[in-house]
């Protein structure tokens, strides 16, 4: 019996997937509470509207742009110690956010928990490879990861609305303290340590990855508040591009790059980080600008508008555990087809939704939808975004899934500030020309899981049909 179908039969089997799942929670949690505190946040520290935008950015750059290299890390010096150093570093930035006095310190501080959570985040999920074998334990375990990206984003909002309204947005990184410490202790006990491969640290790689990242979501942002036609916004895309080819040509020579290149020969596995890119960057158009929906058009509190979202946070996590039974019943990748459907049906109807809307017609019905066509498609999703792949790559490749997760929101929400700042034509603030504004960003957004849902048939379901004919015939 192998090492990972020994783990995954163990009786502490559970204790480790929930450290691995309460560990990535977290993570997935403060990209998205900030958000219903964005306004205590300006109020408390005095942030410009542009400022602003950078509570949100400087985490998701820093998260997205090192994870390729926080992957080659856990390769290299284990697993475990890079979930433990990852975990510690975020939970200290957590409080360094809850104890900042200045724009500066809480930008600087939150740009480190980005930085924490690149070296948790693909240890998280290479551990769960590596702790649990392919077959029904992974699958039961990639259900429970699965809830844990979908209810995560949703259930921040909530903690950031209730936090903000009853005590104050500083409470919602305090509470990373006792949790993280926590986790610290168990993983230090319960997870075993995976081999470590000798090798060296492909710093060039990381670098040029991170700088064209943030080089394309700042040129976007840039664009969306002063147009094409600024230099600066232009040069940063174009800075974004140069380091993106510069990025591949590094990877090319390199002994031991930071992004194997073998990752990206297998058509499944890239159709699912593609759809994977496009899914979140049509989600982050339903998490960030629902929120303003919800505060400014419809007026309610944050801790209202927290609560707002238990339409879509809990059909999304009974949906999410019911996976395992789903995938034997229908096959995974009719749970991701028709998980996309649902979302993008949800999202047309959010589209529909004006300045006269029904809370409860309106927004709650289609938050259903969505939450349920999430919690189904997240699990088959990360699964083929790490099928197959050797056990010395399987950091590089989890460490890819959460690329495509972060890079896909930044980019998306880029795109989609410029869809709502081009969408009417009257000031944003007019509350009938906002309704119109987030309207179209929805539209947007379920054109994006359409196109998800494209690249998933093309790439992941046709070829794989195609496999399973060709057995049949061989056998005949």
């Amino acid at each position: 019996m192998n090492a990972s179908a020994s783990v995954a039969t163990s009786p502490r089997a559970g204790i480790v997937l929930a450290i691995i799942v309460a560990s990535y929670l977290m993570i997935v949690v403060d990209i998205s509470i900030v958000i219903t505190g964005l306004p205590k946040i300006q109020a408390s520290l005095g942030f410009s509207a542009a400022q602003l935008s950078w509570v949100q950015n400087a985490y998701t750059l820093a998260f997205g742009g090192l994870l390729l290299l926080g992957a080659r890390a856990g390769d290299i010096l284990g697993r475990r110690r890079m979930f433990i150093a990852g975990l510690s570093l975020f939970t200290l930035a957590s409080v360094a956010i809850g104890v900042a006095q200045s724009v500066t310190w809480l930008l600087v501080a939150r740009a480190i928990q980005g930085v924490g959570a690149a070296v948790l985040a693909p240890s998280t999920l290479a551990l769960l490879s590596t702790h649990f074998a392919e077959g029904p334990a992974r699958t039961r375990a990639l259900s429970f990861y699965a809830a844990a990206a979908g209810v995560g984003a949703t259930l921040g909002l909530v903690l950031g609305g209730l936090f903000a309204d009853l005590l104050s947005w500083r409470a919602g990184f305090f509470i990373n303290l006792p949790i993280g410490l926590l986790l610290i202790v168990a993983a230090s006990r319960y997870i075993e340590e995976t081999p470590r491969h000798t090798g060296r640290f492909d710093l060039g790689g990381a670098a040029t990855s991170t700088l064209g990242m943030a080089a394309w979501v700042y040129g976007l942002v840039r664009a969306s508040e002063v147009g094409w036609h600024d230099a600066q916004a232009l040069l940063a895309l174009g800075l974004g591009l140069a380091m993106t080819l510069v990025f591949v040509l590094i990877e090319q020579r390199v002994a031991q790059p930071v992004l194997p290149l073998r990752l990206l020969t297998n058509r499944q596995r890239n159709g699912a980080y593609l759809a994977r890119m496009l899914f979140l960057a049509g989600m982050v158009g339903f998490w960030f600008f629902s929120t303003q929906f919800l505060q400014s058009v419809l007026h309610l509190r944050p801790f209202q508008a927290g609560l707002a979202f238990l339409p879509v946070t809990l059909p999304n996590f009974a949906s999410a555990m019911a996976v395992p039974y789903l995938t034997r019943r229908f096959g995974s990748h009719a749970l991701l087809m028709a998980g996309l459907l649902l979302c993008i049906v949800g999202l047309v109807w959010l589209g529909q939704a004006n300045s006269h809307a029904s809370y409860w017609l309106h927004v709650a019905l289609p938050m259903l939808l969505i939450g349920l066509g999430q919690g189904v498609l997240m699990a088959p999703l990360t699964a083929a975004g790490v099928a197959g792949v050797a056990h010395k790559d399987t950091g590089a490749a989890s460490g890819l899934v959460n690329v495509a997760h972060q890079f896909g929101g930044s980019l998306g929400l880029g795109v989609l500030v410029l869809v709502f700042a081009s969408a009417a034509p009257a000031p944003a603030h007019d509350i009938a020309s906002l309704a119109q504004r987030i309207a179209t960003v929805m539209d947007a957004s379920a054109l994006m899981l359409a196109l998800a849902g494209l690249v998933a048939w093309i790439c992941i379901i046709n070829p794989h049909r195609r496999g399973i004919l060709r057995q049949k015939e061989s056998l005949a």
